[in-house]
């Protein structure tokens, strides 16, 4: 008597082109926005008045990096994008590795993001004069705990399959740009002589005024480096691609149109508020406490207003969660289904059809992220390692468009946007040769800053972390081989 086998649960392609751009915007829209254009003047002292030129030249990069990206997704539309395309196109080993120093780096600034999110909410409880709320918001025990009840909250969101995670995320993805929306209004409404005066009243006290200082490329390109932070988040879009629907159409149009609506969105934005606070403010602020666009706005506008856009701030931050949960857990998802980590992981619910597996074991390793922000008192360690992590892997991208011709001509016939092979050469090595610029200039800086510990260092435990990595991929590797599995074929083409 013959047996019905039960076919095994698979993911299943319900996001839409919809869906998959509100997870890259979410996953690049965040504090980038309200903290980094302000802060740099700390970061990068003598930045002044060219933080938009800097950030516009940050754009660069991220968009070469984005097109290989569009033109790799639509020959291998597979979950766990990044891995999948190297893997494929350049190297089993760097493709393994690329995508392990992205896992980590996301994977523990969704922590990061988590454990920033509660200063916002306590924020917003002062402007709203909910005084006792404030105080309880302070407490360490406190936000700890809501940062990881976020995180976990998410993670049971994303289990549930894709509906619930778009009935999520779009919501909370128009009321982001609806509130982002007053500071570019408000910004180019006011301008320095009505900033000027609303200080006067407010504190007694005028803006400095400073000359602009003589450009400096070291210090210009530095900036740059910290900006281009800012464009990471539209590789999530790759990730899903074992979900998206007619996928290789909807996955390069979404990841062009994630950084086109961000990256015009951010430039507006800071413009706007740059537009109303003189810089010279701003540096001097930033050098004394931390800054961000809803505290300098406080100034020009109403109370009701400012805690709107304090909100906003939450609610970008907040969106960041669902959308990362769901780019590193199917990286993990993809790497086991090529029986290179713990098969159990690419386990997929019967009922919801996601990788609820790989899921939880994101949701860990993030909660560990809140831990070391909270112990460790300083959350830009971790911002630090994710930006070495992902020019690594933007970089390798890059690379993959150059080398796929050669490597697997078989993937490079898939390619089904600019399929002209000139043009994949020049974006590819206009991506690489920029961003192994912008590496650079991101670990020499980390190497030259002056810390009370190796560990502060982030390009050292980045390295530290790849070791790791290549550990884990050599023993899987071998098992693989021992096993009889053939390891060419097999990353020759893509999984089921």
């Amino acid at each position: 008597m013959g047996h019905d086998h039960k076919p095994e649960p698979h993911l299943s392609r319900q996001l839409g082109l919809l869906g998959l751009t509100a997870t890259g915007i979410c996953a690049m829209f965040g504090a980038s926005i309200y903290v980094v254009p302000f802060m740099i003047q700390r970061s990068v002292p003598g930045i002044g008045e060219y933080v938009l030129p800097a950030f516009l030249f940050a754009a660069l990069p991220a968009l070469a990096a984005a097109m290989a990206y569009g033109i790799l997704a639509s020959a291998m539309p597979r979950a766990g994008g990044s891995y999948i395309y190297a893997s494929r196109g350049l190297s089993p080993y760097l493709g393994f590795i690329a995508s392990f120093s992205q896992w980590f780096g996301l994977s523990i600034v969704i922590g990061v993001i988590a454990y920033v999110i509660v200063p916002f909410l306590r924020d917003i409880a002062l402007g709203l004069q909910w005084v006792m709320l404030a105080g309880w918001l302070e407490n360490g025990a406190v936000r700890v705990s809501l940062a990881l009840a976020m995180i976990w909250l998410f993670v049971g969101i994303n289990i549930r399959g894709v509906k619930a995670y778009e009935r999520t995320l779009l919501p909370m993805m128009f009321l982001m740009f609806a509130l982002g929306s007053i500071v570019i209004v408000a910004g180019f409404l006011f301008d320095h002589a009505d900033f000027a005066a609303a200080l006067q009243a407010a504190e007694g006290r005028a803006p400095p005024t400073a000359e602009a200082g003589a450009f400096d490329w070291v210090v210009f390109l530095s900036a740059a480096a910290i900006m281009f932070s800012s464009f990471i988040g539209f590789d999530s879009i790759a990730q899903a691609g074992g979900e998206a629907r007619n996928p290789s159409r909807n996955l390069p149009l979404a990841i062009g149109l994630a950084i086109v609506t961000v990256g015009g969105f951010y430039f507006l934005f800071a413009s706007a508020v740059y537009h109303a606070v003189p810089w010279p403010f701003v540096a001097e602020e930033a050098l004394a406490r931390d800054v961000s666009a809803p505290g300098m706005m406080a100034y020009l506008l109403p109370a009701g207003l400012s805690v709107a856009i304090l909100a906003g701030a939450a609610i970008a931050l907040i969106n960041d969660l669902p959308a990362m949960l769901l780019a590193v857990s199917r990286l993990m998802f993809a790497w086991a289904e090529d029986g290179i980590f713990p098969a159990g992981i690419a386990r997929v619910h019967p009922r919801f059809h996601t990788p609820h597996l790989a899921l939880a074991a994101s949701g860990v390793i993030a909660s560990i992220g809140v831990l070391g922000s909270h112990f460790a008192g300083d959350f830009f360690l971790g911002i630090d390692i994710m930006v070495t992590a992902m020019m690594v892997n933007f970089l390798l991208m890059c690379v993959t468009l150059v080398c796929i011709r050669r490597v697997n001509p078989d993937m490079a016939g898939r390619i089904a946007v600019f399929k002209s092979t000139r043009l994949q050469a020049l974006l590819g090595w206009t991506g690489a040769l920029l961003l192994c610029g912008f590496l650079v200039v991101h670990v020499w800086k980390d190497m030259s800053s002056d810390v009370s510990a190796w560990y502060f260092h982030s390009t050292l435990v980045w390295l530290l972390v790849m070791a790791m990595g290549s550990v884990v991929f050599l023993v899987k590797f071998a098992s693989l081989k021992g096993r009889g599995v053939d390891t060419v074929q097999l990353f020759k083409s893509l999984p089921e």
